[in-house]
């Protein structure tokens, strides 16, 4: 299947894909009933055209037919995951990352903040707490309110791409089916994308959080047994920024692991001497 949209088979595919990308089977009756539920009960696409783009689809090796039933192959379940993550924004890349980052540098700051100043645990405590608050909730809106603008902008982009590709079919009849369908596919998207955007910006703050109190709430403990406190608790923040934060990008990105740390590593360090510094001039 290629990527551009040129024609009502290939619109017909992406709504295929999409309700199939979990790999389950599904009858045609009932793939027929979810395009309709995305024309909201206009019978936008008939059961033919649904069979034609089933077929470019097995002929493609996108999916495999039995019984009136459809499902995903290997390579369809790949191309239906790079479309909900396109379309939906269903993978938290960037708020897993952000959440890591600033969990961590806040943990580091709160903590050498602590320690050179030799504050008590009340202290420690409320300091720890309205720090990494104040962190956790402005990641949860900014990755609410940004993000769903963000993606709104990104999908109406998208959805104009789209419309200039279908705009050369030859045949009205088929040219205003297949712009309506996109219309309706992309209003369903939309209210998809602000649900998306609300487990993101939770996953963000959540992530946040638990990265900061986690080497704080060690240090706390092991307050009395200084340096053991200090060298634990900073050894807890290296393990989240060396292993779970390199790896996760190394993935993603997929860069080797040592370019990845490199730059990791300088990006927190340099954000945690700018706020010790910044800190010190308060």
């Amino acid at each position: 299947m290629s990527f551009a949209i040129e024609e009502l088979p290939d619109v017909i595919r992406i709504i295929v894909l999409l309700n199939l990308s979990r790999g389950h089977r599904m009858h045609k009756t009932t793939l027929k009933q979810r395009i309709d539920k995305v024309c909201v009960s206009l019978a936008c696409v008939d059961m033919n055209e649904l069979e034609k783009a089933l077929k470019e689809m097995a002929a493609e090796g996108l999916i495999t037919e039995q019984d009136d039933t459809v499902q995903l192959t290997e390579h369809g379940l790949k191309l239906g995951k790079e479309w909900e993550s396109l379309l939906l924004k269903k993978d938290p890349i960037l708020e897993i990352v952000a959440g890591l980052v600033d969990g961590s540098i806040t943990g580091i700051v709160v903590i050498l903040s602590a320690f050179i100043a030799v504050l008590e645990i009340r202290t420690v405590l409320f300091a720890a707490l309205l720090t990494l608050s104040a962190v956790a909730i402005t990641n949860f809106s900014s990755f609410l309110l940004g993000g769903i603008t963000e993606d709104l902008a990104d999908i109406m982009t998208l959805q104009n791409l789209m419309n200039y590709s279908l705009n050369d079919i030859p045949d009205k009849a088929e040219r205003d089916k297949s712009l309506m369908l996109v219309k309706r596919l992309f209003t369903v998207l939309g209210k998809e994308i602000h649900r998306s955007n609300l487990y993101a910006a939770i996953i963000c703050g959540t992530t946040t959080f638990i990265a900061g109190i986690i080497p704080i709430a060690t240090y706390i403990l092991l307050l009395g047994e200084s340096p053991l406190n200090i060298v634990l608790s900073l050894a807890i923040v290296a393990a989240i920024v060396g292993i779970f934060l390199v790896r996760y990008r190394s993935k993603k990105t997929r860069v080797h692991w040592k370019i990845t740390l490199a730059e990791t590593l300088a990006i927190v360090a340099i954000a945690t001497i700018a706020s010790l510094i910044l800190g010190g001039f308060a």
